[in-house]
């Protein structure tokens, strides 16, 4: 779609708000209100509830939804520079608390920012969707996405296809409207409830589709904007999901088993990358005729993935926890509770149906997708044969989407077209939003400038304790100095265990 740019005006009451997009925003939501209250729950935050239209582009159709939305008021008043703007990644995940650890970590950007935030449409305190219970939603990755027999498969498509009827059924009409589209409209509406002209904008992994639809909607009230592990929004949701099981093998392989082989002192899972993957495979094997359970959570062969899929995206955070709950399992019954209460968090806390609910309505509702399941399952089969890590279970999330209601959201192509300059971030091997899509939007965004992480491949780049990235990102954002061409920034090394045999 096209973005048509007009100057905003207010028209005299009753009237509506002309938007910068073609679109006009009815009286009743440019002039309400925002009553801010504080968060609770010991935040030092502001939040209040935003109504916007269900559908923007039918604004009079249909009913009213809730945006949930918060703010952190400039810590220096007398050095405010204006609106830093966030948004969460997922789709799914909650952005309303995020301003509060920004600030925390980023005082002078704090000081020179009010820093808002919200949830999107579909999550968390905003109106969203509901698919599936807790108890029922346990049976979509229950069993093992690598049985590629008949029954198997027909299992996967049936489960898929129920999770996708679910959502259509559960949820009052909702689903069509739950669009990045529709979220980028939401955003400068909230804009302009909070009195800016314009807008700086931080925003990391799914985000960055958000930050880039936004600015392309509406180019006239960007500053600054930084996109952090980049999602392939140059592209379709297809094109770029496809392209996971190859990023998600590549950081397994090259940076997870290395890093574990080279602590066998403490972790004793092998000297080689070729010894620990055995062994992670041999202990895969063993869960899935007979699944572990500890405490609530039954521990089966999609669980083990479910696990090591998490750690990956952080080493510091992912890799000893991973490693220390691979060796918890291999002691059994023998576990001491400490032990066990770590292999139900690496590998018992995973995806909800609520983060689902969002991430499949925006991902299947965004992109046209191919809805030949017998594509899939032949695809599929083809993809967890060589990167079974996340090709395993490509079957179960395309073919929901195969399975959605049909895609009707306008399509906004990102060109960069009147924009200041965007700073970009992405790790060579970050395995969910990888590097060959980053260059693809990179290329797309014209006048962006990528700062890449060579040797690391962490998910998210900024305020991930990397002085380089950190240091180039807050300059920007405080004096709109970004660097003049393309640069790097090393990685920071691989966090060294604790316990015997760690050097």
């Amino acid at each position: 779609m096209a973005a048509v740019v007009v100057a905003a005006t207010l028209l005299p009451a009753g009237g509506a708000q002309a938007n910068g997009a073609g679109l006009r925003v009815p009286a009743r939501y440019a002039q309400q209100r925002l009553d801010w209250q504080p968060c609770g729950g010991g935040s030092s935050l502001e939040c209040a509830r935003m109504t916007v239209p269900r559908d923007w582009h039918r604004p009079d159709a249909g009913v009213d939804l809730t945006v949930a939305v918060s703010r952190h008021r400039a810590s220096s008043p007398a050095e405010r520079r204006g609106v830093l703007m966030m948004a969460a990644g997922g789709p799914g995940a909650s952005g309303l608390n995020r301003p509060e650890g920004f600030v925390k970590d980023e005082p002078a950007v704090g000081a020179a920012y009010d820093v808002v935030s919200f949830d999107q449409r579909g999550v968390g305190r905003s109106t969203h969707p509901v698919c599936q219970t807790d108890e029922e939603f346990q049976e979509f990755f229950a069993h093992d996405f690598r049985d590629r027999s008949p029954a198997a498969v027909q299992g996967v498509l049936a489960r898929s296809r129920k999770l996708a009827r679910d959502c259509q059924a559960r949820s009052g009409g909702l689903l069509p409207y739950l669009t990045t589209e529709q979220t980028a409209r939401d955003m400068d509406l909230f804009r302009s409830l909070l009195g800016a002209k314009k807008i700086s904008y931080y925003g990391p992994s799914y985000a960055t589709m958000l930050g880039a639809y936004y600015a392309t909607l509406y180019p006239r009230r960007v500053e600054r904007t930084v996109l952090d592990s980049n999602v392939g929004w140059s592209g379709s949701w297809e094109d770029f999901e496809t392209g996971q099981p190859k990023s998600f093998q590549r950081r397994f392989e090259q940076d997870f088993l290395p890093w574990l082989a080279k602590y066998d002192a403490v972790y004793h899972y092998g000297r080689t990358v070729a010894q620990t993957k055995a062994r992670w495979e041999a202990r895969r094997r063993a869960l899935a005729e007979h699944p572990v359970t500890v405490g609530s959570v039954v521990i089966g062969p999609n669980q083990l993935d479910n696990g090591t899929i998490q750690a990956v995206y952080n080493a510091k955070e992912g890799f000893p926890a991973l490693a220390s709950a691979l060796v918890a399992l291999d002691h059994g019954d023998g576990a001491g509770a400490p032990e066990r209460q770590l292999v139900e968090k690496v590998f018992g806390s995973y995806l909800s149906p609520a983060f689902l609910a969002e991430f499949f309505s925006v991902t299947c509702n965004d992109t046209a997708w191919n809805r030949d399941v017998g594509h899939w399952v032949r695809q599929s089969a083809k993809d967890a044969a060589a990167q079974p890590l996340v090709g395993a279970r490509e079957l179960a999330f395309s073919s929901v989407c195969a399975y959605w209601p049909a895609a009707t959201a306008p399509k906004v192509k990102v060109t960069g077209s009147g924009l200041p300059t965007t700073l970009m971030l992405n790790s060579v091997h970050d395995p969910a939003t990888y590097y060959e899509a980053a260059l693809r939007d990179h290329r797309a965004l014209r006048g962006s400038r990528l700062v890449t992480v060579t040797g690391g491949g962490d998910h998210g780049q900024y305020r991930n304790g990397n002085a380089c990235v950190d240091g180039i990102v807050s300059t920007y954002l405080l004096t709109g100095a970004a660097p003049k061409h393309d640069t790097t920034c090393a990685a920071g090394p691989l966090p060294v265990p604790a316990g015997p045999g760690a050097k």
